[in-house]
């Protein structure tokens, strides 16, 4: 796109095809076409066997082609940043193949002496070829050019060339056509047209070419331009759908929104309509001022880095920058770790500021066109349209917000807020010129105006009033609106944090946050969410939600603990939003403990009761405990698509429930006796029918946690299970049931069989064999010898298991039970990490609290996920005598907390100092041991 366009202008010379300009290195070194072709034709004279000597030319093809390649790279990696050199230099190596292999074909395989006017042939590059742009892999995409039908000669010519390409490995996208095929198939297919509109001439018949040029010209790029666009436009919003927004942590470069393929389609435009050959024509022609073009070079050469460095690291045409990418990439270009954060994030965090750069120009672009190329609108919709007053100040340009009078408008700093407050009651979107005019005077965004209380007003009416803040605070971002009001906000943004968890960046994390609010508020997730969406119908504070939600994670990415830091930050932050001091004081708060509420309910057993006890007093209140509830479940469904389940929904409404009835009614709501009563009359109600001499057994039989721990259910389940054995009287009885958990996304297995050490260990070896993961496990003992475990399970992709899936499930269980199945054994071939996956770095961090619960001692293990390891845990502890009451397993993309209450061999904590050493070092042993199996 940015290269000389003269080849693109008028069919050139053979000699003159790829111009040895601006290389990456010099241009003998990449090829040197003339000496390679005297080997050639030296070895022709000595070789008359058309089939060996093409096996000779690909030899020497093959040696120049990897020394080619080599230089390319050598010379890359010295200048980890020259794309554009390297591009062309690719696309001069690659013309050396090409020229040369139509060369041998036409001179030595298939030479004509005399021939007619139909047998001439000419060798077009088109598509990214033929514009001169290519990664180390890209596709090579010729058309054969031939004046009539194509003759049996030609045919030969063509199918020799393309053997010696293939036997390059060269990907050759090809194609066979005449003049008329290129204008009949061009008229009708916009993919056979664009790929046209790039065509260059590289070897063959000049003059056929020159003809092709003059012909598309004049009959085929002349005409068409608004299906043309609409057609680029369409392909780009299908492209988009598919590849997912900008701001995913994976992003495609190519493909991708804010990608390569966005700056092409809208150079291809530009050249349709504009005629330009160089994207700094759209400078001269009005479309870009000169600093946005300078950002267009700047995308531009950065993308085309990181694509250049993605091949050449996994040595072929790849396209998604996934995390072991991500990595490698970074390390090529130079990137270093910095102030508690990877050169990966640095990197990730420049690759999404240039994407967001991609997508600016592409609306400057637009606007630009649209402006010259719009339909008149129907009349009804002109005076239905009409009806939609804009202040005095605004104008409507193609039914979006514009400015009168720039001048005026920037007297008063304030008018920058006071668009996008218009853009949000009219419902407009804002127009590109404006946008452009906001984003060339950041400058007057001062600590004036930042504490300026109607450019307070204004700011947190966007967040309150409209219904829609998502809009108003995307916009503000992209523009640098928002980091020049807010100046904390601006390290965050575009900022990547490198895990599997967040799916997006910190800063879109925080929007798609304040979108769930909203959403929440308008009642649109009452049924998903009935919790929170009460606790919002019933009323809060929303000016403290809101700013809260806005600076929960504005310190990410510092050495220092995000929450801490960001609390410190919030303290001075929310007062210049014009909160007072009580509602400063809560956003404070909320910003210091916004994960509490997600770590207890997913990291502690909130059956315990002193886990809602302790809860309960770091919150102190209930308006707090309404607050936090509400930003907790935004929180977790801002961080991607997929992380919101019924799970984490069932374990937040439950301590909500319990911490609030705790508030309400006494801590001791709380006692494990009056939790023990009421469960035993809800299984005596659950089961009327059964004798009263049975139920009398049944509810003897266990210990207290058994009752405070499981929902009635399972109880009722359990019963039938403990009856069964009773009747059965088998020691060597296994009954094993499984049964949905639609409530929690989860299918609960149920597990009754007499007492002995390490069921535990071998259930949990059981359960990864089959790929389950468990996300909540709890071991009960009664007084007459049985255990009953109950474990909650999820498949691969997070969701119950099918019911088809189940005998598997169960057969499995009982054999590994029955010692049919050596978990150990069986799982040393199969606890393998995913490539992408091994590029994070996770320290396992090992803690032994006492005080967490009256009865156990919580070991909690964050450590790396890997498929075995919840196995590899409980076996350590097993084989040291530990008994594991019950575990809570939380799982953030490739982080995991296992958390385990356990007791020793005396029923009693882990209070000795030197045995929670000895135990941490055999666990720290297991992890690592079973990580080098993962990795081998």
């Amino acid at each position: 796109m940015t290269l000389p366009r003269q080849a693109l202008q008028a069919p050139v010379s053979d000699s003159a095809a790829a111009p040895a300009v601006d290389l990456i290195c010099d241009a003998d070194r990449i090829f040197d076409r003339d000496g390679l072709r005297a080997r050639i034709d030296a070895r022709a004279v000595e070789i008359r066997d058309p089939g060996k000597l093409r096996n000779e030319v690909v030899r020497l093809l093959r040696e120049a082609n990897a020394l080619g390649r080599e230089a390319i790279a050598e010379a890359f990696a010295a200048a980890p940043f020259a794309a554009r050199p390297l591009t062309r230099s690719y696309s001069y190596l690659t013309d050396g193949l090409v020229t040369t292999a139509l060369h041998v074909a036409m001179t030595h395989l298939h030479p004509l002496a005399n021939p007619t006017s139909g047998e001439r042939i000419s060798v077009i590059a088109v598509g990214g070829y033929g514009r001169g742009e290519m990664a180390p892999f890209s596709d090579v995409d010729l058309l054969f050019l031939t004046p009539y039908k194509i003759t049996a000669w030609a045919e030969s010519v063509i199918e020799s060339m393309l053997y010696i390409l293939w036997d390059l490995k060269l990907k050759v996208g090809h194609s066979s056509r005449t003049i008329r095929d290129c204008i009949r198939l061009g008229t009708s297919d916009f993919t056979i047209r664009t790929a046209l509109l790039e065509h260059r001439y590289l070897a063959g018949d000049e003059p056929l070419a020159q003809n092709l040029h003059r012909r598309l010209q004049n009959d085929l790029f002349s005409q068409g331009t608004r299906e043309f666009v609409q057609a680029k436009l369409e392909e780009r919003e299908k492209r988009h759908l598919k590849q997912g927004q900008r701001y995913m942590v994976e992003p495609n470069v190519k493909e991708g929104k804010g990608g390569l393929r966005d700056l092409q389609s809208l150079f291809w435009i530009a050249k349709y309509v504009h005629q330009v050959e160089d994207t700094a024509d759209l400078v001269k022609v009005g479309v870009f001022r000169p600093n946005e073009y300078e950002r267009f070079i700047r995308a531009e050469e950065f993308l085309w880095a990181v694509r250049a460095h993605m091949h050449l690291v996994t040595n072929r045409a790849t396209e998604q920058l996934t995390f072991d990418l991500q990595v490698d990439v970074a390390s090529r270009m130079g990137y270093e770790d910095r102030a508690g954060r990877r050169a990966v994030e640095i990197f990730m965090q420049e690759y999404f500021r240039h994407a967001t750069a991609v997508g600016d120009l592409t609306r400057i672009f637009l606007s630009k066109l649209e402006a010259m190329h719009v339909k008149p609108e129907p009349l009804l919709e002109r005076i239905f349209r009409r009806k939609r007053k804009v202040k005095p100040e605004y104008m409507v340009i193609n039914n979006r917000l514009g400015v009168v009078d720039p001048e005026t408008f920037l007297n008063d700093k304030l008018n920058i807020l006071r668009l996008f407050e218009e853009g949000l009651r009219t419902g407009m979107l804002i127009h590109p010129d404006a946008m452009r005019l906001v984003a060339a005077n950041l400058d007057l965004i001062d600590d004036e105006m930042r504490n300026n209380k109607e450019a307070q007003q204004i700011f947190m009416g966007l967040l309150l009033r409209h219904g829609n803040p998502e809009r108003a605070l995307r916009r503000m971002n992209e523009l640098g609106v928002l980091s020049s009001f807010i100046p904390e906000f601006e390290p965050i943004v575009a900022m990547m944090q490198f895990n599997m968890y967040h799916s997006y960046t910190v800063d879109e994390h925080i929007i798609q946050c304040i979108r769930n609010l909203a959403e929440l508020e308008k009642g649109d997730l009452v049924e998903s969410l009935p919790v929170a969406s009460g606790i919002l119908k019933k009323g809060v504070n929303r000016k403290v939600l809101y700013v809260a939600l806005l600076l929960h994670d504005i310190a990410k990415g510092r050495p220092e603990d995000h929450s801490i830091l960001g609390a410190q930050i919030a303290r001075k932050v929310a007062p210049r939003l014009g909160l007072n001091k009580a509602d400063s004081e809560t956003v404070e708060w909320l910003v210091r403990y916004h994960l509490l509420m997600s770590d207890m309910a997913q990291k502690r057993d909130i059956a315990d009761p002193r886990t809602v006890r302790d809860f309960a007093k770091a919150v102190q209140t209930v308006k707090r405990l309404d607050l936090l509830t509400v930003l907790t479940v935004c929180d977790i469904r801002g961080v991607g698509p997929n992380v919101w389940n019924n799970w984490k929904a069932a374990l937040l409404r439950g301590l909500y429930r319990q911490t609030r009835r705790a508030m309400e009614n006494g801590m001791e709501d709380l006692n494990r006796e009056n939790r023990g009563t009421e469960a035993k009359k809800a299984l005596r109600d659950a089961l009327p029918d059964w004798p009263r001499s049975v139920l009398k057994t049944e509810t003897g039989r266990h210990y207290p946690p058994y009752w405070q721990g499981l929902h009635v259910t399972a109880h009722v389940d359990f019963a039938g299970m403990l009856r069964e054995m009773d009747e059965a009287n088998d020691p060597n009885k296994i009954i094993i049931r499984l049964f949905p958990d639609v409530d929690r996304d989860a299918t609960r297995a149920c597990i009754v069989m007499h007492d002995h050490p390490g069921i535990f260990a071998r259930l949990a070896g059981a359960l990864a064999l089959v790929g389950a993961n468990v996300v909540d496990a709890r071991s009960y003992t009664t007084k007459d010898g049985y255990v009953t475990d109950a474990y909650w399970l999820q498949d691969a992709e997070g969701k119950p298991y099918e019911a088809a899936r189940l005998p598997r499930l169960a057969q499995m269980i009982e054999k590994t039970l029955r010692g049919e199945v050596v978990a150990r054994d069986a799982l040393k071939s199969r606890d393998k990490i995913k490539k992408r996956e091994k590029a994070f770095d996770v320290p396992t961090h090992i803690t032994f609290d006492n005080e967490g619960s009256d009865i156990y001692t919580i070991i909690e293990v964050d450590t790396r996920d890997r498929p075995g390891l919840l196995y590899d845990l409980a076996r350590t502890l097993s084989a040291n005598n530990v008994y594991i009451a019950n575990a809570v397993i939380a799982t953030f993309g490739e982080q995991v907390v296992d958390t385990f209450y356990v007791k020793d061999m005396f029923g009693l904590k882990y209070y000795s100092e030197s045995k929670q050493r000895s135990l941490e070092a055999k666990l720290r042993r297991a992890i690592e041991e079973g990580a080098e199996r993962a990795d081998r």
